[in-house]
């Protein structure tokens, strides 16, 4: 599950930075989430130690009777762009000082590797299987290590336009396992009416207002 809408008022892309807690929205999404997640045979719930994730992933542990894990590999990519504004038509790409991070976004140059990223959500996929064998467990992470990781699984380039993520605000993007090899992807956007319109995958950009890509 990706998290739910955060507060951040100064539209900056905050990264791993902490103190960015969930919005009054971004509740109202995590709660959707754990009643649409009631009746289903979950036995562990995990969340990136970010608040944002840790809060998303509360009432759903709640609902269950759990105690709530916590996974540093399901923690938000490094970008170096962190604590900065970098949204359409704030000029980022437009300052000297930034062109060096941006030469080569098939690693990314600007921040963690996405292959590191696929090792490290991949092994957290398999303990969260292995400390639910046969039942279902949740983990809250974050877009773009979320996409990362189903863009390997399909077999798609890591490298991509991140406007075409569709990995939405409280999304739950579902890994299914057979033994140790996951047989099916599978996606599904239970608080899409509470998302923000130009933050769901494939809207248009608005200038003035960030996407807030890879939160």
């Amino acid at each position: 599950m990706r998290h739910g809408e955060v507060a951040n008022p100064d539209g900056v892309l905050y990264g791993r930075l902490p103190g960015y807690h969930l919005s009054e929205l971004g509740r109202k999404m995590a709660e959707r989430v754990a009643d649409h997640l009631a009746s289903r045979d979950i036995t562990y719930v995990c969340a990136s130690p970010l608040e944002r994730a840790q809060e998303t992933a509360t009432p759903i542990a709640k609902a269950h009777g759990l105690d709530l894990a916590t996974d540093e590999r399901l923690i938000e990519a490094e970008n170096v762009f962190q604590g900065k504004t970098f949204g359409v038509g704030d000029g980022a790409l437009r300052k000297p000082a930034n062109w060096k991070h941006l030469v080569n976004p098939f690693r990314p140059s600007w921040g963690e590797p996405y292959v590191d990223q696929v090792v490290r959500m991949m092994g957290a996929l398999h303990s969260a299987k292995d400390a639910a064998h046969g039942h279902e467990a949740v983990l809250v992470s974050h877009q773009l290590p979320i996409w990362i990781v189903r863009s390997y699984v399909e077999r798609r380039r890591l490298w991509h336009d991140p406007r075409k993520r569709q990995c939405t605000l409280a999304s739950l993007t579902t890994f299914t396992f057979q033994g140790n090899k996951i047989v099916s992807v599978g996606y599904t956007e239970p608080a899409r009416d509470l998302v923000p319109a130009h933050l769901l995958a494939g809207a248009k950009p608005v200038k003035g207002k960030s996407k807030a890509f890879g939160a």
